[in-house]
C-alpha cells in the first residue's frame, strides 16, 4: 500500500485528488494539508510514502516543502504539481529534490503512474524500508570506520601501507573495504 499525503492550498483540488485516488487499491491518502508548513507537520506525524504537493501555496510553497522533506524526511519524497511548465520551475523543483513534476491538467493515469514510479524507485533505493513497514528489508545501519594514513613528506610509503592495510582488513573481517587515495595530484590508488 502506497501511503500518500496531499498538500494543496485549494480544498476542492485536494478533495478531487482524494476521490480520484480512492479507486486505486494500492494507494491510500493518509492525510491532506492546505499549505507547505501544515504539510511538513503532517508528513512528520504521518510518515507518508509520498507527498503530492502543489508548487504555489501560501506560507510555504511546494519548492520549500520539497527541500525540507529531502533533508528532514528523505523516506517521504515529493511529487510536485503545477500549472507552470516553464523550465525554471522544473529546474527549481528538481534541485529541491522532487522526484516527479506533473503539469496541470494531468490525467488520472499520469498521476497514478507517477506515484507508482516514484514508489518503486524509492523501494529499489531502500529508503522506504523501515521497521513495521511493508516487509522490505531494513536498511543497513552498521557504522563504518575511517582509517587515515597521512604523512606530510612524499615517498615514505603511504600508498603501500594503505593498500596493505585495506587488504588485511578485508581478509580479517570478511567485510567490504573501500580504499581512497586523496592525494589528488599524485595518488596511485
Amino acid at each position: 500500500m502506497i501511503r500518500l499525503l496531499i498538500v494543496d492550498d485549494i480544498a476542492s483540488t485536494r478533495e478531487n485528488l482524494q476521490k480520484l485516488l480512492s479507486f486505486e487499491e494500492d494507494i491510500q491518502v493518509v492525510g491532506m494539508a492546505g499549505d507547505g508548513r501544515e504539510g511538513l507537520e503532517q508528513a512528520h506525524k504521518l510518515l507518508p510514502d509520498i507527498v503530492l504537493t502543489d508548487v504555489n501555496m501560501p506560507v510555504m510553497d511546494g519548492i520549500q516543502l520539497t527541500e525540507k522533506l529531502a533533508t528532514e524526511l528523505p523516506q517521504s519524497p515529493a511529487i510536485i504539481m503545477s500549472v507552470q511548465g516553464e523550465r525554471d520551475y522544473l529546474r527549481r523543483a528538481m534541485q529541491a529534490g522532487a522526484r516527479e513534476y506533473l503539469i496541470k491538467p494531468f490525467s488520472h493515469d499520469e498521476l497514478v503512474a507517477a506515484i507508482r514510479r516514484v514508489h518503486q524507485l524509492e523501494l529499489k533505493k531502500g529508503v522506504m524500508a523501515r521497521p513495521g513497514g511493508d516487509g522490505a528489508a531494513a536498511p543497513r545501519t552498521t557504522p563504518g570506520e575511517v582509517i587515515v594514513v597521512f604523512s606530510g613528506k612524499g615517498g615514505v610509503g603511504r600508498t603501500l601501507l594503505a593498500t596493505n592495510l585495506a587488504v588485511a582488513l578485508a581478509a580479517e573481517t570478511n567485510a567490504q573495504v573501500a580504499l581512497v587515495d586523496l592525494d589528488l595530484q599524485f595518488g596511485d590508488v
